[in-house]
């Protein structure tokens, strides 16, 4: 078999962080896969974020139950709980066994995850935690139990983002408005689309509106190639390609995830149709009482300017 391919352990690794993760903190922890992997290393995310609940079954492990000790924090005390820290283990070259060896290689991806912003568990003098990386911002446990937010740097150099937490609330931004609207509002300014689509450039503010989902609908009729009149109707309502996971290509998906971030929902318009994006629209599909399929379709499509 031939080397496991990195789209492989970027969907992995995005799914075992689950929902919830910091969006900096999951964007720097897929660029550690892709920069170890453009040297030879097969890396992937093992754990994120954690409940609780499910940090407390960790900290009984090799205490009250059987098993090594993993963990010194209880729920409530580990950055994991904050989705603020990943856990990363190597693979085989095939990807199909799980490589625990704290190696060369091993030191190699903590050194990436450093570079760009990580704090690395084995560097810690109390407990060695090598698989752990986190980002806390200067920030303690207890200071994130009382709801305070690490301001957190960028430091990938990418302009694409990942997915983040999927929520039926928007993210409110330091300067007002979701700063996922904003991510919406800006791809609707991209690319040419005011003058492509016809409509006046938006204000990047974070608060949905009457204007920016008339530009998204413009933005829909352009690409369904139908007549651009900011109006839903039948025609524009059959216009629009069927995307899913399966079957999808990037400027739909960028539209689509835009239309879930103005419906409150918390994705990186990438274009990258991955399960973030998926679980996104299965919710939205099921709040609208229709087939919860995953698949963005004329009824979809409907609910979405309706």
């Amino acid at each position: 078999m031939g080397r496991v391919s990195l789209d492989t352990l970027l969907q992995r690794s995005e799914k075992n962080m689950g929902s919830g993760m910091n969006a900096i903190v999951k964007k720097s922890a897929l660029e550690v896969i892709r920069r170890a992997y453009k040297e030879g290393i097969n890396a992937q995310i093992s754990h994120g974020m954690r409940t609780y609940a499910q940090q407390d079954a960790l900290y009984a492990q090799g205490r009250t139950k059987p098993g090594s000790k993993v963990t010194n924090a209880r729920g409530g005390y580990s950055n994991h709980n904050f989705g603020l820290a990943v856990d990363y283990f190597l693979t085989s070259e095939d990807g199909t066994k799980a490589i625990w060896s704290v190696n060369s290689d091993w030191n190699r991806v903590a050194a990436i995850a450093k570079s760009l912003g990580f704090s690395w568990g084995g560097d810690w003098t109390s407990f060695k935690d090598y698989p752990h990386l986190e980002m806390s911002g200067g920030l303690s446990t207890a200071q994130l139990r009382a709801g305070k937010k690490p301001s957190l740097t960028d430091r990938t150099g990418t302009k694409t983002a990942v997915p983040s937490k999927t929520s039926s609330k928007p993210a409110a931004s330091s300067s007002g408005g979701s700063s996922y609207i904003k991510e919406a509002q800006k791809y609707a300014n991209s690319r040419d689309y005011p003058t492509k689509a016809k409509f006046t450039k938006l204000t990047v503010d974070g608060y949905k509106g009457p204007k920016t989902m008339n530009a998204l609908l413009r933005i829909y009729q352009y690409y369904g190639k139908v007549t651009i009149d900011g109006i839903f109707g039948p025609k524009s309502k059959a216009a629009g390609s069927i995307q899913s996971r399966k079957k999808h290509t990037p400027g739909w998906t960028r539209l689509i995830q835009s239309l879930l971030n103005v419906h409150g929902y918390k994705l990186a318009v990438d274009g990258i149709f991955g399960t973030g994006t998926e679980a996104a629209l299965k919710s939205f599909q099921k709040s609208k009482e229709i087939a919860s399929d995953g698949a963005a379709g004329s009824n979809t499509y409907e609910k979405f300017f309706k």
